[in-house]
């Protein structure tokens, strides 16, 4: 199953709730990825940027889209990315794939 990094930046409303109530959303949110299907396969609160990133498997980007919108949608979040990744296998099977594409950067365009 594919894999998906989410990064989840707090709005103030958010936080504002979260300080007045504590809770791990982590949890929260496990329930409705495991509804489409996915799992969490490993998650942190964070500072910086994001305040949450999970790394997650969802059957595929769709199932990973409807997540990310429902984060979106919530009202909680200032900002949603998510980011699919590569296994390395994958990635090295992407790099052969992109050296027989025939591809030419305009770097290597020579003049008449």
């Amino acid at each position: 199953m594919p894999h998906y990094l989410h990064q989840v930046a707090y709005s103030r409303e958010g936080w504002e709730a979260l300080v007045k109530q504590p809770q791990d959303r982590v949890e929260a949110v496990r329930p409705a990825i495991e509804r489409l299907g996915g799992k969490i396969k490993s998650a942190w609160f964070a500072f910086g940027e994001y305040d949450i990133v999970v790394i997650s498997e969802m059957p595929d980007n769709i199932t990973a889209a409807a997540i990310a919108m429902a984060f979106a949608g919530g009202g909680a979040c200032k900002a949603v990315r998510t980011t699919p990744l590569l296994s390395p296998e994958e990635a090295v099977d992407a790099m052969r794939r992109a050296g027989q594409t025939g591809y030419q950067p305009a770097t290597q365009i020579r003049a008449a």
